[in-house]
């Protein structure tokens, strides 16, 4: 079964670079910013992409659902973890935040996140 996760996960590569190739001061002002501030400092890269995912997930942004969802474990979250935090943005925001939780477990499902 194909999901909006699994379809995202396949064509965002080739989007995102014809983005880049329109747009390069764009593309890079962004990864500029990205690398300086998402690297280990007094938090770990794994708890800003936590709560990076936390913000998409308030904003209702499923390409940010989708990108920090695989930063999160790329960057050693479990599903457990990234399932909790899902509770938390439903406590904060209440339906607006339960609707997205679908997104969040499509994108943990499309990238095997177990």
């Amino acid at each position: 079964m194909s999901t909006d996760a699994a379809a995202h996960y396949e064509t965002w590569p080739s989007r995102i670079r014809a983005m880049k190739e329109a747009t390069p001061d764009v593309a890079s002002a962004f990864g500029s910013i990205f690398g300086k501030l998402m690297g280990d400092g007094a938090l770990t890269s794994r708890e800003k992409e936590l709560i990076a995912l936390g913000i998409g997930m308030a904003l209702r942004c499923e390409s940010c659902i989708y990108a920090h969802t695989e930063k999160c474990l790329k960057a050693g979250a479990t599903r457990e973890q990234i399932l909790e935090l899902a509770g938390v943005v439903v406590m904060m925001q209440g339906g607006p935040g339960y609707v997205y939780v679908p997104k969040l477990v499509e994108a943990l499902d499309a990238l095997g996140g177990g």
